[in-house]
């Protein structure tokens, strides 16, 4: 088994090995990681193909997770996929992990079968009290390529279902966040049947998520995503929040990019900055 997330390196000891020239770009990203190394001493490398953001999100957030979500305890919530099928037919275009040509009904149930492991495994790892054991819960889980594809299929599905929430919100004149706005703004994906077609089919397979995705991420699992974007440093935007105005009670991952494309995760908070 190829463990999709690395064991855990030194940062600087990484980022020397990386980032040698003395290039602006080398020096850039060195004084990047200079500053998340403030507050992190190691980082571990997340494998690198179309879903790493997804990947590196959801290992953060089963690593840190002392409970199961709200919205993951709810009644409803393995019954999403047969709701949604129910209400919009196009669904039924969902692309599943590379099978193609299934009928409707048997989308409906791998969906539900992937949110149900989703929940079972949210809850284990999340009543394991030892941070060591912990770790270990999320490293042999994210050595399993079967489970670990099956979560990832979960996480697109509550995106989508999270898409067509904000889109019909809007249209009923409610409050929507402003990157609701800017996701359905797009040529690409001006509802949430095209956003499906032209952006979630292809997460993982063809392409990883774009920044307004990221937004859509978070809301999905009511979690901030703080990013160390370190093309970034020395602006506004090197540490950058999805959502930029999170709600109080969201627990909160941090990921570190080079490029806004792959994803790496930062682990051990040095001590002074836990006080």
């Amino acid at each position: 088994y190829k463990l999709s997330v690395a064991p855990e390196m030194d940062i600087m000891e990484y980022c020397r090995k990386e980032w040698r020239g003395n290039t602006p770009v080398a020096k850039r990203m060195r004084k990047g990681y200079e500053a998340v190394a403030q507050k992190f001493a190691s980082i571990r490398r997340v494998r690198g193909d179309n879903y790493c953001a997804l990947r590196a999100t959801l290992f953060q957030a089963l690593s840190q997770a002392t409970q199961l979500p709200s919205w993951l305890q709810s009644e409803d919530f393995t019954m999403l996929p047969e709701n949604l099928l129910s209400k919009y037919d196009w669904i039924k275009q969902w692309q599943l992990k590379q099978k193609l040509g299934r009928k409707m009904g048997e989308i409906s149930d791998e969906i539900k079968e992937y949110l149900i492991l989703l929940r079972k495994k949210w809850k284990n790892i999340s009543e394991i009290k030892g941070p060591i054991e912990k770790q270990e819960a999320c490293d042999k889980l994210f050595k399993n390529e079967e489970e670990e594809y099956s979560l990832y299929e979960a996480l697109k599905f509550l995106m989508l279902n999270t898409a067509i929430k904000l889109y019909n919100d809007d249209k009923n004149g409610r409050r929507v966040p402003v990157f609701s706005w800017l996701l359905f703004a797009r040529d690409t994906s001006s509802n949430p049947c095209q956003l499906m077609h032209n952006h979630l089919n292809h997460i993982g397979h063809s392409g990883g998520l774009e920044q307004v995705e990221m937004f859509l991420l978070a809301y999905a699992l009511q979690y901030t995503i703080q990013v160390y974007r370190l093309y970034k440093y020395s602006t506004d935007e090197f540490i950058t929040l999805y959502p930029n105005d999170p709600e109080e009670d969201w627990p909160v991952v941090t990921l570190i990019t080079e490029d806004d494309r792959h994803y790496n995760i930062p682990v051990r908070m040095c001590q002074e900055t836990m006080l």
